[in-house]
């Protein structure tokens, strides 16, 4: 049986890819940011399907609960449980299928948070339309978390069919 520490040692290509999924939600937030305050707008059209927005979500996922109130600070230490627990899952787990799928929700949430503590809002900037119908803004850490997440469900889904 393998201790956490050697576990930890076989996890490096996982470490790495939270590292990757964190680094580039920054570098997509720093580029739109940095366009929108050099252009000076609000909203860009790109197409008819997408837009770019800056929006600063103070709420958790699609803007729900914003508030800036301790129930915000007490959500914010959620936050930072739950990384904790699926950083132990992954170093824990066996599967590297389910590694991979938690390294990206990982790295997508490492994003986000990073913003709620040095901003105290998530810069959302992605707005996906088709004629009235708009989605939540979102960034790259959210479809990071959301690609995680729908290999995990897929994985799931899978088994239950081969059983």
């Amino acid at each position: 049986m393998q201790s956490i520490k050697d576990k930890l040692k076989n996890s490096w290509l996982y470490l790495l890819i939270i590292l990757i999924c964190f680094f580039l939600d920054r570098m997509s937030k720093i580029v739109a940011i940095d366009f929108f305050l050099e252009q000076k707008i609000e909203s860009y059209y790109f197409n008819s399907f997408l837009n770019f927005s800056l929006i600063w979500n103070k709420g958790m996922a699609f803007g729900i609960l914003e508030s800036d109130s301790y129930l915000y600070q007490i959500l914010s230490f959620l936050i930072i449980c739950i990384i904790i627990f699926l950083f132990f899952w992954l170093i824990k787990t066996n599967d590297k299928f389910e590694k991979l799928s938690v390294s990206l929700i990982i790295g997508g949430a490492l994003g986000n948070f990073y913003d709620r503590v040095v901003f105290n809002a998530v810069p959302d900037f992605l707005d996906l339309h088709y004629q009235d119908f708009h989605w939540f803004v979102f960034n790259v850490s959210d479809i990071i978390i959301t690609i995680g997440i729908l290999f995990l469900l897929l994985k799931d889904l899978v088994l239950k069919k081969n059983v």
